[in-house]
């Protein structure tokens, strides 16, 4: 039988862990459920099993912390010693999760609020349908290199009435 699954959790590599979670608990509001923690490379915990199993053997540790938005969907933040940051490059043609979302009616508030924060806007606010629906959107990046959009409305609402479709008509 097919069905939709729910989405749990996202993980997002950043170079200072302690900066991230400022950032997303103070500039997004997300809840921080487990405090940074270190974890070794070891055989004798299943979490050190498991990151073996992921990671391979070799990295001998990393930190990571737990936060959670208000929908319930989970955000993993990892710092490895060996972090390599991307000379700003912004590549959404690469396979790979290109950005994520968040949704706040106020978009021009929290985009100020990222930008105050050490984010960056790369565009100005669009309307989906301008004149008609309030459904607002803009990309942005978190001080990190990471790519956020944030929506004014729920995926579903901007996209039931078919976004493309409706300037071809």
């Amino acid at each position: 039988m097919q069905y939709p699954r729910a989405f749990s959790h996202i993980g997002i590599t950043v170079p200072d862990l302690d900066k991230a979670v400022k950032f997303y608990k103070e500039t997004l509001g997300w809840y921080l459920i487990m405090e940074p923690t270190e974890v070794k490379e070891e055989k004798d915990t299943a979490i050190g099993q498991m990151c073996i199993d992921v990671f391979g053997e070799g990295w001998g540790s990393f930190r990571i912390a737990h936060l959670s938005t208000s929908d319930k969907i989970g955000v993993e933040l990892f710092e490895f010693k060996h972090n390599e940051q991307p000379q700003a490059e912004f590549n959404p043609y690469k396979t790979g999760v290109f950005h994520f979302c968040v949704q706040d009616p106020d978009v021009e508030g929290l985009a100020k609020k990222i930008v105050e924060n050490g984010g960056k806007q790369r565009m100005p606010i669009r309307e989906y349908y301008p004149g008609e629906k309030p459904y607002r959107m803009v990309y942005m990046e978190d001080p990190f290199g990471n790519i956020l959009e944030i929506y004014s409305h729920s995926y579903e609402l901007h996209y039931a009435a078919g976004a493309y479709q409706h300037e071809n008509k």
